[in-house]
């Protein structure tokens, strides 16, 4: 469910995604932002959920402020990277599996590894089926068992790598170099001319990661406010 209150976007949605369940700001400056934020806050707990604001790191500063005298917490730094698709790594592996839908094991190894079961696996099942975009799914299996995955999709010349995930027992091997390095192959094939993806800034494995396929940029960032119990 999305709601609107004045500049901000609020959605609601099975499960614990933040993104999916936090408060947007649509634009810069926000307009009434004492209002609109207490309102926000209202409805998220007339909701009995946790109150969640996303701060852009273009958004303005009476936005954090506002949020520092009421004690809110920080989480999830995140940065999204970018490059020309040119300058990046990339090469389609033949032990990487690609294709244009999400296989069933596909999904099923996804939503195990990312921890959703019952409405938060469906939610994500459902978000994935509805992409009306160009995308990709790739995968990498380790004795016949699936070990890395992710999927890519391409906008107006964009190409954006999401879910990019290695299963605990396969890590440290390469695999999610693998399947990045085949997605922005693919990429490159579809004439997307530049590379983009998400990150928490505390995932040094993946930062380092990406760095080393030429994500090195920062587009923008942004973070997660939380309000204290009580």
């Amino acid at each position: 469910m999305i709601q609107t209150v004045g500049d901000w976007l609020l959605q609601f949605a099975p499960g614990v995604s933040r993104r999916a369940n936090s408060a947007n700001p649509r634009h810069t400056p926000i307009r009434d932002l004492e209002t609109t934020m207490a309102e926000c806050e209202r409805r998220y707990r007339a909701a009995e959920r946790p109150v969640l604001f996303r701060v852009l790191s273009t958004t303005e500063p009476a936005v954090t402020q506002r949020l520092d005298r009421l004690g809110y917490t920080s989480e999830g730094e995140t940065a999204t990277l970018h490059a020309p698709i040119e300058a990046t790594v990339r090469a389609r592996d033949p032990d990487v599996l690609l294709t244009v839908k999400p296989e069933p094991a596909w999904l099923d190894t996804m939503t195990a590894a990312q921890g959703h079961t019952g409405e938060r696996a469906i939610t994500y099942r459902a978000i994935v089926g509805a992409i009306a975009l160009p995308t990709a799914f790739v995968a990498l299996r380790h004795e016949g068992q699936l070990a890395s995955l992710a999927y890519g999709a391409i906008h107006d010349g964009f190409f954006m790598c999401e879910s990019v995930i290695t299963r605990p027992a396969y890590r440290k091997r390469g695999y999610a170099r693998r399947v990045v390095t085949s997605l922005l192959a693919w990429g490159a094939e579809q004439r997307a001319h530049t590379a983009c993806l998400q990150v928490q800034t505390d995932n040094m494995p993946a930062v380092r990661l990406y760095g080393g396929l030429g994500l090195k940029t920062s587009l923008y960032g942004y973070h997660y406010r939380r309000a204290p119990l009580g």
